[in-house]
């Protein structure tokens, strides 16, 4: 038997409804705004455009008169009898010194940067920077097109880099001629630089571009001899034959500006500043296909349109909005009618369910009591339990101390050994003032067991260390002399680096001497049944710390045990002999100090512990 499909309910119609109107509303608005703000920002464009025009013809207009004004002084020195002799007579000395000096006055008196005489070849034989290390005299520019079109159509134009001073500059060229035949040629080279300077001192963003599309004057100076585009291949043929840029050429710009009449809208992002929209205007300038392009940021055009559309898709919105509150007041009216009346039915279902959790919670409140009074007696247990602890922790370091002082108190007894030993030799020998020193020694181990039995006393508190300049030579042979009688039991050799006497550390002078003595009894202890009793203490500088290494040539460290080796406690030897607290002992100190210890093992043999300190 089929169940009927249910309907869906008066509510859920009017909702969805609703919905879908709102979701149409806000399409129309969206749309609405987006064709408003387009049409603005044509016309804000197009009305700025008007106003940035008078702008590139300006700029247009001032260089064309910059160019124009010295285009009849190469013509004028062609009628020279004075450059005309010298190129009859090219090999005389004096006609070639007074033209040098007649073109240098030229030079002052129009203010431009170089004027020289080319003879047919393009051979220059006088110049007006003819005493300069940069001097054009003797420079062949023939291959110049300002030189070849002077000779074959009356007068040349071109702008390039110097390629004898490497400076920019733009050449005008006409032809000198002696009977109606070409017999040399007058070049004048004129700087842009002070036109350049304007761009920037202006503010505004200009370009200025040859033919082939090259940026040879810009108020950006990273986009100088950039292309706009790839050239092709003639192109580059030409440039190079004519050395226009001299290596300076560099790639294209990766925007998308073309040179075209009508003005464009294109987004670029300057040298180290974000991307933002420009008017571009582009203006033919010149006699050489030059093009004067000006950038002119349009952010707020692209505001205005932006606050235009979004005002005409707000308003519609508030057109919409008003419509659909009315509708929406009718509705929610009756609704609200509706919820007063259900929630008059919950109230009274809602005071039935309060009497009955007031009833509950009293009775969860006499349990929790019973539970708060259980909770105190346990509280006391854990506290009796955890001063129990306390105590038998204090215990169990006693413990660890007293087998600590036993291990620290034989390094000086083995060292009152050594200096009796000595003192009684040395006494035999007659040498009483060496036997005073021995005697000296013997005290200072005296004090220090006497440091050792009193730091008993402070071991419920953490004792301060302080670190002070230490001699590393000092400490090495120190801990060295109070190893000797082990040493000499065990039969090795201990072969001590060269150290720098001014090498130094911070440190505790004994608590380092009990590290390195700990560090050299275990390496004894681990030669003694070794075929090569041999044990090698360097010293290293690195820097900001101090290497401290000593090497073994024993069987090396168990694999097993290398791990647990600075572990309290934890020994390879057999009973009596040690309590494995030095290793410990060692690291701790050593980590007071500021510094670390490592060990590894060598290969094929032997052991190398290393302290590493900083350097004071």
């Amino acid at each position: 038997m089929s169940t009927p499909l249910q309907s869906a309910s008066p509510h859920e119609h009017v909702w969805g409804w609703l919905g879908a109107r709102i979701l149409i509303s806000i399409a129309i608005c969206v749309l609405v705004g987006w064709c408003v703000q387009k049409w603005m920002l044509e016309r804000q464009i197009d009305s700025f455009a008007q106003q940035s025009r008078p702008r590139a013809d300006f700029y247009r207009l001032s260089l064309e008169s910059l160019l124009s004004r010295n285009e009849s002084l190469p013509r004028i020195l062609a009628m020279s009898e004075q450059l005309k002799a010298l190129l009859k007579r090219p090999d005389n000395k004096i006609l070639q010194d007074g033209a040098n000096s007649y073109l240098l006055s030229v030079k002052h008196g129009a203010d431009i940067n170089a004027v020289y005489l080319l003879n047919r070849k393009g051979l220059t034989l006088a110049s007006s920077n003819y005493a300069l290390e940069s001097s054009f005299v003797g420079k062949n520019y023939g291959y110049r097109p300002y030189f070849r079109e002077a000779v074959e159509t009356g007068f040349g134009r071109f702008y390039g880099i110097g390629v004898t001073t490497g400076e920019p500059g733009y050449f005008l060229a006409a032809p000198i001629k002696d009977k109606g035949e070409i017999i040399g040629a007058v070049a004048v080279k004129i700087s842009l630089d002070d036109f350049e300077s304007a761009f920037t001192r202006s503010g505004d963003l200009v370009l200025l571009v040859d033919a082939y599309g090259v940026i040879f004057l810009t108020s950006v100076p990273k986009w100088k001899y950039h292309t706009l585009a790839p050239l092709d291949a003639e192109a580059k043929r030409q440039l190079e034959a004519s050395r226009q840029y001299y290596d300076v050429l560099q790639p294209p710009l990766k925007i998308k500006l073309r040179l075209q009449e009508e003005h464009q809208s294109i987004r670029i992002a300057l040298p180290g500043t974000p991307a933002q929209d420009y008017l571009i205007q582009s203006v033919p300038t010149g006699t050489l296909g030059w093009s004067i392009v000006l950038l002119t940021p349009t952010r707020q055009e692209h505001q205005n349109a932006l606050l235009a559309g979004a005002a005409a898709g707000f308003a519609l919105a508030l057109l919409f909005s008003t419509l659909i509150f009315f509708r929406l007041s009718i509705r929610r009216y009756k609704e609200r009618r509706m919820a007063e009346a259900r929630m008059q039915q919950e109230y009274r279902e809602l005071e039935n369910r309060i009497a009955e959790r007031t009833t509950d919670l009293l009775a969860a409140n006499l349990s929790l009591g019973d539970k708060i009074e259980a909770l105190k007696s346990t509280e006391s247990i854990l506290r009796e339990t955890r001063d129990s602890a306390v105590q038998a922790g204090k215990l169990a370091v006693l413990g660890q101390m007293a087998a600590g002082i036993s291990h620290e108190v034989n390094q000086p007894l083995t060292a009152l050994h050594t200096y009796t030993d000595n003192a009684v030799s040395l006494l035999e020998m007659g040498r009483l003032t060496d036997v005073r020193e021995n005697l000296g020694f013997i005290k200072q181990m005296a004090v220090r067991m006497g440091k050792i039995v009193g730091e008993i006393k402070t071991f419920a508190r953490k004792p301060t260390v302080e670190r002070l300049e230490v001699r590393v030579g000092d400490v090495i042979r120190q801990a060295v002399m109070l190893v000797d009688t082990r040493r000499r039991q065990v039969g090795a050799q201990i072969d001590v680096a060269p150290i720098d006497d001014g090498l130094m550390v911070w440190a505790d002078l004994q608590r380092l001497e009990q590290v390195i003595v700990n560090l050299l009894l275990n390496s004894l202890d681990s030669v003694a049944e070794a075929s090569e009793k041999h044990i090698e203490v360097c010293v290293t500088n690195e820097n900001s710390h101090v290497r401290i290494t000593i090497i073994d040539h024993g069987p090396g460290i168990a694999a097993d045990v290398l791990p647990r080796l600075f572990e309290p406690f934890f020994t390879t030897k057999t009973s009596g002999q040690g309590l494995g607290l030095g290793l410990a002992i060692s690291r701790m100190i050593v980590a007071e100090l500021g510094g670390r210890i490592d060990a590894r093992n060598l290969e094929p043999c032997g052991a190398e512990f290393t302290v590493v300190l900083e350097k004071a």
